[in-house]
């Protein structure tokens, strides 16, 4: 590492809420000369969107524009391109505040480029408020109390992955849920596990849903969604 190269950043800016991002990440956020952030192949995207209200205007954009295969996992090669195009600004000696929804280590797209550049620039990473919390809050859920074990699993698992991971657990989240929404229906459904869970879909965005499983209509489930469930025996709250 050069001593006189820039500090990458990985901030954490919440699930959706601008409000929701934190003050060491927001110093970061203004401070930086350079912006990097992911976003689909048309427009800004969510990331962007969630930081707007706080830039001061003036700062170089580097726009990641991912693409997905079924499983949405990203393309290598757009985070190729992007490490060459951050490297090239850090090797300058400017500061680089990479945007991740979220935390940047909780399936976070920091992630990939952390993997490209962290042996070869400083880096800082700053945690962010998770969906996973956010969620939590939103469905007045405490997903753990005393000595509960909590499942995280991805939708896109397949479905006897999901009942095993799901098994033993006192409570579970499930991610990602989107187009995976009728399997994840029928598979909590044949499990006993339907009646409790909670539907939480783009948290604390304006957008922001808050169901009963049973009343999401599966074709409009969004990817920024999770299902929330815990074995207690009063359930959720309604």
């Amino acid at each position: 590492m050069s001593p006189t190269s820039g500090t990458l950043y990985g901030l954490g800016i919440g699930p959706g809420d601008p409000e929701l991002i934190t003050l060491k990440a927001l110093k970061y956020l203004r401070a930086s000369p350079v912006l990097a952030y992911p976003a689909p192949l048309k427009g800004k995207g969510l990331a962007r969107r969630i930081a707007g209200p706080h830039l001061p205007g003036e700062q170089a954009e580097i726009v990641i524009r991912t693409t997905y295969d079924k499983n949405r996992q990203p393309a290598e090669a757009a985070y190729d391109l992007a490490a060459e195009e951050i490297a090239e600004h850090l090797d300058a000696g400017r500061d680089v505040a990479l945007l991740c929804l979220g935390d940047p280590f909780l399936y976070g797209s920091f992630q990939y480029l952390f993997a490209r550049l962290g042996r070869r620039f400083p880096v800082e990473v700053v945690p962010g408020v998770s969906a996973l919390a956010a969620g939590s809050a939103a469905a007045k859920l405490a997903l753990t109390t005393g000595n509960d074990c909590l499942a995280l699993v991805p939708a896109t698992l397949d479905e006897d992955i999901i009942a095993a991971r799901l098994e033993g657990f006192d409570a579970a989240v499930i991610v990602k849920v989107g187009r995976h929404f009728a399997k994840l229906y029928g598979l909590l459904s044949r499990l006993g596990m339907a009646e409790k869970a909670r539907y939480v879909e783009r948290v604390s965005m304006v957008e922001e849903r808050v169901l009963p499983l049973a009343e999401v209509d599966a074709d409009s489930a969004s990817y920024f969604s999770m299902i929330l469930l815990h074995n207690r025996e009063e359930g959720i709250p309604p």
